[in-house]
């Protein structure tokens, strides 16, 4: 062989792609810290010491010197719902609003831009998260929008003006179906107060907004995903995909336009007949994204097992209690457990037969176990841990929960953002004893369960400014402090995570949930090439910095794509 052919042999081994003087952390089983890592295509070919990476470079490998700059795993969000979104404000802008006064002055605002009798509807402001920790009154909503009907919507519930109620015919005599889930709230003589939960399907709203194009909707959530990628995710999880979210994804992706890795559970009606529910998961086992593809996975299904802990309707073991803050008036409430414990397992059971990863919204500790005792009772029959089932949100849990899940090896997807952003309402509502078990970081890391971190971004383009934030270096702070916001304190800061756990929640953890650690969530030989560079060391800086960390490059592939080239 010719020195020639031997040097052409050499270089076609060669990288495309070195990146040295880095502090690369693997966050492989020993968190290994090295300096540089090599790409070839699309994967790590290796990963080590300046020298013994750097040897391997040819004459066309690009070299890249990092600057002894931080350099991890490409950040995975566990639950988005990316497609809707991107759309939220598509008509017009959303101001911030801390208060019930803002809320007020927003909807005023909007009863003077529209006609008479048009429809205000305002989605996803939470009470939980406004200073006054309750919700608009009915009253309130009248004197500002007394010609047009207004809808608040905060999750599966919300809350009616009187044209609102007056046009959808609830009224002292209306109900609800017997066998649906859903409460009409009343006051002392039986006249419905404006509060409605898990019964927002009655409200015959109409929206008055501006609708978006096809072109308009996909490059809206081209802008999204571009957003992600400025905050170091390479990979999300959409936990409610329906048809026109799968056919988003894969359009973007037949543009080259693709710039996230998507994970799809797919939305199913739990409430539908089991003949209705098994078409809908036979549809998703018959698609051709069930087969396995690095970028779009149509791997899970989801439904709603339960309501919300923003909005007073998660479905608790013991009763929430009488309260201002919710408008909760009778004290043995429980929430709402929107399936039938003996259809949740009929249908928890067909999708796993279907290879499909199963997983619900259950925020309750009620719905926690409900669902964990649906999938024990599977497991006599049909082995579920190697299929992974999920508990979407998993807010309130219980030592008993935690047990159960890891004998079963069920996994889960959390928003820590959340505790930062509610941890006060919840507190005032539920106090400190009943929080112990709220996001419980550390005996979950302790006991060997496998949970994820994510946003349920459902809101706005903007990591801090969207409702749900889905900065994943929030996420992190929040998981390390547990400090919410407007409270003295870290709440239970016993369930705290060290910096390399909440690492873990944002990379290897979440390739776990959806089955591929294999792949992807840390810097190995073999891996996905997809990494982020920061511009302060996550695992060095002062605390109170974790959660303000900026991105200097992201890559997925092999690729930067932020900035953008």
């Amino acid at each position: 062989m010719t020195l020639l052919l031997l040097s052409m042999l050499l270089a076609a081994d060669a990288p495309d792609l070195i990146v040295h003087h880095a502090k690369v952390v693997t966050v492989d089983a020993k968190f290994t810290i090295a300096e540089a890592i090599a790409v070839k295509a699309d994967r790590i070919v290796a990963v080590g010491s300046n020298a013994d990476v750097l040897k391997l470079a040819g004459p066309d490998t690009k070299q890249i010197d990092a600057g002894a700059r931080c350099l991890i795993p490409g950040l995975t969000d566990s639950h988005v719902h990316s497609t809707g979104a991107a759309l939220y404000e598509f008509d017009h802008p959303i101001p911030e609003m801390d208060t019930v006064a803002d809320v007020l002055t927003y909807i005023a605002k909007r009863a003077e831009e529209l006609d008479d009798g048009q429809w205000i509807n305002l989605s996803q402001v939470f009470i939980t998260r406004l200073r006054d920790q309750r919700y608009p009154t009915r009253k309130e909503l009248d004197a500002v929008a007394p010609k047009n009907p207004v809808a608040f919507r905060t999750g599966p519930d919300c809350a009616l003006n009187s044209l609102a109620l007056q046009l959808s015919g609830i009224d002292k005599d209306f109900r609800i179906p017997e066998g649906e889930s859903g409460l009409i709230e009343r006051d002392v003589d039986g006249e419905p107060t404006g509060i409605l939960r898990n019964a927002s399907r009655f409200v015959k709203s109409k929206s008055v907004e501006k609708t978006a194009s096809p072109d308009e909707k996909r490059e809206r959530l081209r802008k999204l995903l571009a957003d992600y990628n400025s905050v170091g995710i390479t990979s999300i999880a959409d936990r409610n995909a329906g048809d026109d979210a799968v056919t988003a994804f894969q359009e973007l992706k037949a543009r080259d336009e693709l710039t996230c890795r998507v994970f799809l559970s797919y939305a199913v009606n739990g409430n539908g007949t089991f003949e209705e529910v098994e078409k809908r998961l036979q549809k998703a086992a018959e698609h051709p994204l069930h087969a396995y593809n690095p970028w779009i996975w149509l791997r899970g299904v989801k439904v709603f097992l339960d309501g919300g802990m923003l909005t007073g309707s998660a479905y608790m073991r013991q009763p929430w209690g009488v309260s201002d803050i919710y408008s909760i008036r009778d004290p043995d409430y429980r929430g709402l457990l929107f399936i039938p414990p003996e259809h949740l397992e009929k249908i928890a059971r067909a999708a796993l037969e279907r290879d499909l990863q199963f997983t619900a919204h259950a925020v309750g500790d009620g719905a926690v176990h409900a669902l964990i005792d649906a999938y024990a009772a599977i497991d006599k029959t049909l082995p579920v841990r190697e299929r992974r089932p999920c508990i979407t949100h998993c807010n309130f849990m219980s030592a008993d929960a935690i047990a159960k899940m890891k004998a079963l090896g069920i996994v889960a997807d959390l928003q820590p953002a959340w505790l930062w952003l509610d941890g006060a309402t919840l507190h005032r509502q539920f106090g400190n004893d009943r929080l112990a078990y709220f996001q419980p970081y550390r005996t979950l890391f302790d006991q060997g369960v496998i949970v994820g971190g994510g946003s349920d971004h459902m809101q706005k383009i903007g990591s801090k400014r969207s409702v749900n934030p889905y900065n994943p270096f929030l996420g992190m702070w929040i998981a390390v402090a547990r400090q919410p916001r407007r409270f003295e304190g870290p709440l239970h800061s016993e369930q705290r995570l060290t910096r390399e756990e909440a690492l873990r929640l944002y990379t290897i953890n979440n390739a776990f949930l959806t089955f591929e650690e294999r792949e992807k969530g840390s810097l190995e030989i073999g891996k996905l090439a997809d990494f982020v560079i920061l511009k302060t060391d996550l695992l060095s800086c002062p605390e109170a910095e974790i959660a303000n960390i900026d991105v200097h490059e992201t890559y997925l592939a092999g690729q930067r794509i932020y900035p953008t080239p």
